[in-house]
């Protein structure tokens, strides 16, 4: 039997947790995975070190200013690609198979589409390509022939549910995303004003950065997941469910028309979505090891507290609307988290900034990605005004 074709990935956001995660299933299934290119946005060291453990022959930096440092730092023969050029580059190398988005914020999609319309198989890692774009970005799958695989831990989750149950409309009842509940999950909701970044940022299960942690906390993250989900998998807002789950061994699950649950467990670690993503339609023994459920005291579940974190009923609104008012709701929270971290909003401020600036726009059509940008644009600054007419 001849040995499996290596799949050759390009890696966009390699030095965050994703990034990592992803460096190491590539380590541990050499014989599968070939990483061909890297990509981050200003840590200049980590990058050229990776460079140098993977023998890449291509990096971007997003950040230009860092340019000389880098170069200093890299082997000889190595190509630098410069700032969202660089990454669209980066993303349509001849030599890739496919491209791995971790890119947090807005970034990733550019080189997401890019890719695609190079005939790149697309890895999602990052919630706001499909969240902004899906319209967009599923519309130019479909017409170049490219699989859209998932990375996030539920929506990898349903994908495997899913397989081999593809009749939509007719098979699937519900999708049931499942959540941890953050940091503040019992916390009375008079107590929330009163917490502090640092507070935010104790993610219970799970290893995440900065953005990720904070959107976990206020369960906004799910709220975008299921804006997701309903671009990946054709099911609409209606059937997709939330549900707090503490333990993260239930990733997510899926309800059939006759009653039947499949549901995907494993431990809380990124390597099992990032290797199902990067091996598919194969399963291979890498170095993860399944759940010991005789350890596992119990496995709990419960309802999201929707009138304490309003995340998810703001989500879903934007969901059932469409047309640019996910994009604005993205952008929107993605100023407000960086307004609570700096001491600018309090905690409960961040749905607060949220609901005004999408009660302030005047919700247009998708379908171009210029139309995206724009109604992005509007609502990073609608949203800076928020903060600064609302101290």
């Amino acid at each position: 039997m001849s040995p499996p074709r290596k799949r050759r990935v390009v890696l966009l956001g390699s030095t965050g947790s994703i990034g990592c995660s992803t460096l190491k299933v590539a380590r541990e299934l050499a014989d599968r995975i070939e990483i061909v290119g890297l990509a981050a946005n200003a840590s200049v060291a980590k990058l050229a070190q990776q460079a140098r453990d993977t023998g890449v022959r291509h990096v971007a930096l997003h950040d230009a200013s860092q340019e000389a440092a880098l170069r200093a730092l890299l082997p000889p023969g190595v190509q630098v690609h410069l700032g969202a050029d660089g990454l669209a580059e980066l993303a349509t190398l001849a030599a890739a198979d496919i491209v791995l988005v971790a890119i947090v914020g807005t970034a990733g999609l550019h080189p997401a589409l890019a890719a695609i319309e190079a005939g790149k198989d697309l890895a999602i890692a990052s919630k706001e390509i499909l969240v902004m774009a899906g319209e967009v970005i599923t519309a130019a799958a479909s017409r170049h022939g490219v699989k859209l695989l998932p990375v996030d831990s539920e929506h990898n989750a349903i994908f495997q549910c899913l397989d081999g149950h593809r009749g939509g409309e007719t098979e699937v009842a519900r999708l049931v995303l499942t959540a941890s509940g953050g940091p503040f999950r019992t916390l009375a909701a008079a107590d929330l004003a009163r917490v502090t970044p640092a507070q935010a940022l104790q993610h219970p299960t799970w290893n995440m950065g900065p953005k990720v942690s904070i959107d976990s906390a206020t369960l906004f993250n799910k709220g975008l997941e299921m804006i997701e989900a309903r671009w990946l998998f054709g099911i609409g807002m209606d059937r997709i469910t939330v549900l707090v789950h503490p333990q993260s061994i239930i990733h997510s699950m899926v309800e059939f028309c006759d009653g039947s649950v499949l549901a995907q467990l494993s431990r809380p670690d990124m390597c099992f979505p990032i290797q199902y993503a990067l091996t598919w339609p194969d399963r291979v023994a890498g170095g993860l090891r399944a759940p010991d459920f005789t350890t596992l005291a119990r496995l709990e579940f419960e309802a999201p507290r929707d009138e304490v974190f309003p995340a998810l009923g703001l989500a879903r609104r934007a969901g059932l609307s469409g047309g640019t008012l996910p994009a604005v709701l993205n952008a929107a929270n993605e100023i407000a988290v960086d307004a609570f971290r700096s001491g600018r909003l309090p905690f409960p401020g961040i749905w607060a900034c949220v609901a005004a600036v999408m009660d302030a726009h005047q919700v247009g059509s998708s379908d171009s990605l210029a139309a995206v940008v724009a109604a992005d644009h509007w609502a990073r600054q609608s949203t800076i005004e928020y903060c600064q007419n609302h101290p």
